[in-house]
Parts: structure tokens; C-alpha cells; sequence
């Protein structure tokens, strides 16, 4: 039982480690968005191309902005977090439970 719990708790590890790195790319984003970029940089486009699908739904579902700002970055991160403290840690507990570690 315990390979199940290892795999488990990688699992976790894993799934945390890609919303780790995706939580920067939203920032990254975030504060590349601040200063006009080139809409032509492959660096740009590719950062457009991994969050606008996530943050499109947030900017419909809160309105585009909040005066000049627009929150959605925010919003999205507050949930990776929330992902990341209740989920992840969630199965890693469980991947513990079945012995794993």
C-alpha cells in the first residue's frame, strides 16, 4: 500500500510545483502588462497565450477591470493558492495516510 501513497504524494508534489510555476508566469505577466510590451515578442505572446485562457473567464465573471486596474491576476492567484493549501496538501495527508513519504 505504501507505493500507492508515494504516488500519491508525488502526484501532489508535482500538481504543487506546476502551480508554483504558473503563479510566476502570471506575475511575470502581470508586470510585463504594466509597461506597453511589443504585442510581437515571442516572450509576450507566449505569456498572452498561458494565462489569457485562464484569465478571460475571471475578467467576463468580474467585469474587465476595477478602474484601471484590472484584478483578474489577482483573483487567479488567490484560487492557485487556495489550491495549493487545501488540495495539494489535502492528498499529500492522504498519500501519508497510505503510508507513503
Amino acid at each position: 500500500m505504501f507505493v500507492f501513497g508515494n504516488l500519491i504524494v508525488a502526484v501532489a508534489r508535482v500538481i504543487d510545483f506546476i502551480l508554483e510555476a504558473y503563479k510566476w508566469i502570471i506575475i511575470v505577466s502581470a508586470l510585463i502588462s504594466w509597461v506597453n510590451p511589443d504585442p510581437y515578442n515571442p516572450i509576450v505572446r507566449f505569456l498572452h497565450a498561458v494565462t489569457d485562457p485562464v484569465l478571460r473567464p475571471v475578467r467576463r465573471l468580474i467585469g474587465y477591470r476595477l478602474g484601471p486596474i484590472d484584478i483578474s491576476p489577482v483573483i487567479v492567484i488567490l484560487i492557485i493558492i487556495f489550491i495549493q493549501s487545501f488540495v495539494v496538501k489535502s492528498l499529500i495527508q492522504i498519500g501519508y495516510r497510505f503510508g507513503g513519504g
